[in-house]
């Protein structure tokens, strides 16, 4: 199985395949409004800004599994991430990231043999996967988004 086999919902809980990101760099992202690390979307959104024409998506996964840091409905999750953060990346349909209900993808992501694997602890983990669908590193929620630059640079000149 590759992370390319995956199917994920848009927010109008359309089908997505991942295979529609055959060749990107992804940085693959569980988010919440109302979490400590929220501040976080401005860092991501500069990183796209900085990096999209080179190949660079990030994929944001809404999961209110943490706290009730993500309530809302996808739409209002949308408007207050393009609002506050300017956010111009793909933001997905709300999604588990653990237990029975976690989607495919965060199934496939944990288990992967990467440092810090196993269970998602918290909203704001980040995942980085090259250009041939692996997923090279993990990022707890801590890790701003500009320490992870040096890391996608590597993967973008690949």
């Amino acid at each position: 199985m590759s992370i390319y086999d995956i199917k994920v919902k848009d927010m109008e809980e359309k089908e997505v395949s991942l295979s529609d990101y055959k060749g990107k760099v992804l940085l693959i992202v569980n988010t919440a409004t109302g979490c400590g690390f929220t501040p976080q979307y401005v860092g991501l959104q500069e990183l796209y800004t900085k990096y999209r024409k080179k190949g660079l998506e990030i994929l944001d996964f809404p999961c209110n599994q943490f706290g009730n840091q993500a309530p809302g409905t996808s739409e209002e999750i949308y408007t207050f991430c393009t609002g506050r953060f300017g956010m111009s990346f793909r933001q997905f349909y709300k999604i588990d990231v653990n237990g029975a209900n976690e989607s495919p993808l965060y199934t496939f992501l944990k288990s992967q043999k990467l440092k810090g694997n196993g269970r998602i602890k918290w909203n704001f983990t980040k995942f980085l996967v090259d250009r041939e669908g692996n997923a090279v590193k993990r990022y707890a929620p801590v890790v701003k988004p500009e320490k992870m630059e040096e890391d996608i640079v590597k993967l973008l000149e690949q």
